[in-house]
């Protein structure tokens, strides 16, 4: 997998799944950066077969839509979407 890691203050394990044209994607990405926490991001769509199965069966998991973005936070809780008061409520735990 092509996981990018982002650094910054430690609120537990963030792993974003994105597509690289998604301006939602980007929406969070910038919300993340501005918040200054550390996460890790995947550009699903840039990933090619059997590499980028694997990872839309980890996304299933959570979001069985598979739609872009999803944010797994402690793998405890997931959210679907740019959700800014969802997103922002979650990292201050």
């Amino acid at each position: 997998m092509a996981i990018t890691h982002v650094p910054g203050k430690d609120v537990g394990h963030v792993m974003l799944f994105a597509l690289s044209t998604c301006g939602w994607c980007a929406k969070t990405r910038k919300l993340l950066d501005d918040m200054g926490v550390a996460y890790d991001y995947e550009y699903v769509d840039l990933l090619r077969g059997e590499e980028r199965n694997k990872v839309m069966q980890v996304v299933a998991k959570w979001n069985t839509s598979g739609s872009f973005p999803t944010i797994v936070i402690k793998n405890k809780q997931c959210i679907v979407g740019f959700k800014e008061d969802d997103i922002r409520k979650a990292l201050a735990k």
